[in-house]
């Protein structure tokens, strides 16, 4: 069953596979973001399908954003693919998405949740989001090219 809310001002957010328009947010990360240029669509389309995969639809219907979390929906959340349409920004689209995700029923719980980001630490740290602890207990696999070749 979808979880759903609708906020005063008539956004709604969501995260029914059904209603998220999964060709345009491909347009937004893999044409717009500094994370993932050029993600193809098949690749894309897998990772919401296996992930929580959030939309915010704005009082007219149309999607105005998204948000992404990879998890177990137990122990641990990595959230990402946070995006904003531009004609949605400034009206409080990111921070919607945030709060719906901190309240939502699937992400409780958790010993851990994840995020990176470049440029938005304020809006995540409203959310209780600090610098990651025991950095150097991390270790990664990185290839920043993937989707280019």
């Amino acid at each position: 069953m979808p979880h759903e809310t609708r906020d005063a001002d008539g956004y709604l957010l969501s995260d029914d596979p059904a209603r998220f328009d999964v060709a345009l947010a491909h347009q937004w990360i893999a044409g717009q973001s500094y994370w993932a240029q050029g993600i193809p669509f098949d690749t894309f389309a897998r990772a919401c399908a296996g992930s929580l995969t959030v939309g915010a639809y704005a009082p007219d219907g149309a999607q105005a954003g998204m948000a992404r979390v990879v998890t177990d929906r137990a122990t641990f959340g990595w959230v990402c693919d946070v995006f904003v349409d531009e004609a949605a920004r400034g009206a409080g689209v990111g921070k919607r998405l945030m709060a719906y995700l901190t309240a939502h029923p699937d992400l409780q719980g958790f010993r851990r949740m994840h995020l990176a980001t470049r440029d938005a630490h304020a809006l995540y740290a409203r959310f209780g989001f600090e610098p990651l602890s025991g950095a150097d207990r991390w270790m990664q696999v990185y290839d920043p090219d993937v989707y280019r070749r």
